[in-house]
């Protein structure tokens, strides 16, 4: 087994879905007996906009790892650095990537072609890329990366499937950080419009913009829902496990996932799932989903209407979720695919 290091930013024990990856990655990887080195770099080596101290403090640390080790580097750092930077490694990169920096939402139209062509630029120095889903492949290929040398390595799913639900009454379930790409103001919009109906709803997610948690409990408070949805936050492993077996509906009206761990998580639990025909969503709800075009409320609407007045429509949902969550890989799967690219170099 080649040994290998692999740079990730900040605090990689955070509740989203690509340090989950990141994490659970690293740890089958260790596990199966490859020797991994844990390189730790600030957090803020993942923003879009960076100080060039901290670039020139990122560089200097990456810079200095043994040549003859592969490097395995986050995707957000790999879309902030400097092509010239990343030009002056010597390792070997293997790019770990979920979807494009420049796609986020709240970008600036400048900022947001600066990144991509970076991006882009960087894909030019990889030894290889490993992206999370089909859709997140074509995307980098899109962008002008080889295909050749793109793998696919889905995240895997540890926990039961086929998890029996003890459904608490008409509970609606949204989980994902509060960040605009996720798409919770057009959730709550949507449910808005499904107030004549019997419904409570939960989002259960870290703040990851203070301004968007901000306008989305004023949007609740503005719409006459405070009694009816809850902004949750970041919930432990045990809670948001019985957050998943007491509801009977999942809803992530996102505007765009490179896979959507939340989505996979509610296909192994059986849930009936609404969310947008958007970017990787289609591939990783397949059947198990009714989708509506990206930020279009009353689209997503009349999908919550159906499956709140519809048992029949949830149950045949809630079994083709059951069928895909027991397709999905297990984490030693999908270091395995990891595995076999470094092995390759």
């Amino acid at each position: 087994m080649r040994a290998c290091a692999f740079a990730i930013p900040g605090d990689h024990r955070q509740k989203t879905g690509g340090f989950i990856y990141e994490r659970r990655l690293l740890e089958e990887l260790q596990a199966a007996g490859r020797e991994v080195t844990h390189v730790a770099l600030p957090a803020e080596a993942a923003a879009a906009e960076q100080e060039e101290a901290l670039r020139r403090e990122v560089s200097e640390v990456l810079e200095a790892l043994p040549p003859d080790r592969p490097l395995i580097l986050d995707g957000l750092v790999f879309a902030a650095m400097r092509t010239g930077a990343m030009a002056r490694l010597s390792c070997p990169v293997v790019a770990m990537l979920h979807h494009p920096m420049g796609l986020e939402q709240g970008l600036t139209p400048e900022l947001s072609r600066e990144l991509l062509a970076q991006e882009a630029a960087n894909l030019g120095h990889a030894a290889q890329v490993v992206v999370t889903s089909p859709h997140t492949r074509q995307t980098y290929i899109d962008l002008g990366a080889d295909p050749v040398k793109i793998t696919v390595a889905l995240p895997g799913h540890d926990g039961p499937r086929d998890l029996r639900r003890v459904e608490a009454g008409p509970h609606i379930l949204s989980v994902g950080l509060l960040a605009r790409r996720k798409g919770h103001d057009v959730l709550i919009r949507a449910l808005s419009r499904v107030s004549d109906l019997d419904w409570s709803a939960q989002i259960v997610g870290k703040t990851h913009d203070p301004a968007v948690a901000t306008e989305l409990q004023g949007l609740i408070d503005e719409l006459g829902l405070a009694g009816r949805i809850a902004l949750a936050g970041e919930l432990s492993d045990e809670a948001l496990a019985e957050a998943y077996r007491s509801a009977r509906i999942f809803a992530l009206a996102t505007r765009y996932e490179g896979y959507g761990m939340a989505l996979a998580e509610a296909l192994c639990h059986g849930l009936p799932i609404v969310s947008c025909a958007t970017g990787a969503v289609p591939g990783t709800v397949g059947d198990a989903a009714l989708l509506a075009p990206p930020d279009d409320p009353a689209n997503f609407a009349g999908h919550l209407r159906r499956l709140l007045q519809s048992g029949a429509a949830r149950q045949r949902l809630s079994a083709r979720a059951r069928a895909l969550g027991r397709a999905l890989p297990r984490w030693r799967e999908t270091a395995a695919v990891m595995g076999a690219v470094l092995d390759g170099l």
